[in-house]
C-alpha cells in the first residue's frame, strides 16, 4: 500500500482523496480579510491558516496538523499549540506580543554593530516607546512600544 502525501503548502498538489483518486488541484493561498494587527498583531485574520484547494475544497484552517507553520491545529482540540519562531541574528528581527492594552512588547535581535536608532526606527510605536533591555554582547533586545 503506497502511502500517499496531502499537499499543505501553496503551489503544492493536493492529492487529497476524492471519489476514490487523489485530486488534482494545486494549493493556493487565500488573501487575509479583516486584519486587525494595528491595533495588537498578530492577529487571528493573519495567524489563521490561509491555505486552501480550489478544486476539492479543503481549506488548512480546518485541517488535522499544518506540518511547517506556527500554529498547529489538532483534530478534536480545543486550543492551538503557538510554536516559536527563530529570528534571523544576521539582520534585524523580533516578535511582538501583548503587554498592556496601550502598548506592545517587541523581543528581538540584532547583528553587531547594529544602533539603537536603527532599531527604534523598525520597532517604533505609534506614539514611540522605550528599550526595557538592550544587550550589545548578545544582539538581544526589548522594546516596549507605546501604540495608544
Amino acid at each position: 500500500m503506497k502511502l500517499i502525501e496531502h499537499g499543505f503548502k501553496e503551489g503544492e498538489k493536493c492529492e487529497r482523496p476524492v471519489e476514490g483518486v487523489g485530486c488534482t488541484g494545486v494549493i493556493a493561498v487565500a488573501e487575509v480579510e479583516n486584519c486587525s494587527c494595528h491595533i495588537n498583531p498578530p492577529c487571528s485574520a493573519c495567524t489563521t491558516p490561509h491555505e486552501f484547494c480550489p478544486e476539492c475544497g479543503w481549506e488548512a484552517k480546518d485541517d488535522a496538523v499544518m506540518s511547517e507553520g506556527l500554529i498547529h491545529i489538532l483534530p478534536g482540540a480545543t486550543f492551538v499549540e503557538r510554536k516559536p519562531r527563530v529570528l534571523d541574528r544576521t539582520k534585524i528581527d523580533y516578535t511582538i506580543s501583548m503587554h498592556s492594552s496601550s502598548s506592545q512588547k517587541v523581543t528581538g535581535v540584532f547583528p553587531p554593530g547594529t544602533t539603537q536608532e536603527e532599531v527604534r526606527a523598525c520597532v517604533n510605536g505609534t506614539f514611540g516607546g522605550r528599550f526595557e533591555r538592550w544587550d550589545v554582547t548578545g544582539g538581544n533586545f526589548t522594546f516596549i512600544a507605546y501604540t495608544d
